[in-house]
């Protein structure tokens, strides 16, 4: 799993987090498409234990593939059906306001 943690302009947190085989893919269906991109997703391997604290206390956090979507279901941070598919790849977002 690949984790990145941005900072908005008003000090929240913006994380991208993504199965790692993903990254230089996009996918596409329909009016949508989605570039997997080192540049928010980042390239450094993170724990299982690191992405959990992570995503626990993120305000805002994009999370795409099957690992990283079944990570956050198992721990109760999101609901199997709140996913969405595109090329049969699941993905989110989580917006804590």
């Amino acid at each position: 799993m690949l984790l990145r943690i941005h900072r908005s302009a008003d000090n929240k947190e913006v994380i991208g987090l993504c199965d790692r085989e993903l990254i230089g893919r996009t996918f596409s269906e329909g009016e949508i498409s989605i570039s997997i991109n080192e540049g928010f997703f980042g390239n450094q391997p993170t724990s299982e234990e690191e992405v959990i604290r992570v995503l626990m206390n993120g305000d805002n956090i994009t999370i795409f593939g099957k690992r990283c979507v079944d990570l956050a279901v198992s721990h109760g941070i999101l609901e199997p059906d709140s996913c969405r598919l595109i090329n049969g790849i699941p993905y989110t977002t989580i917006i804590r306001i």
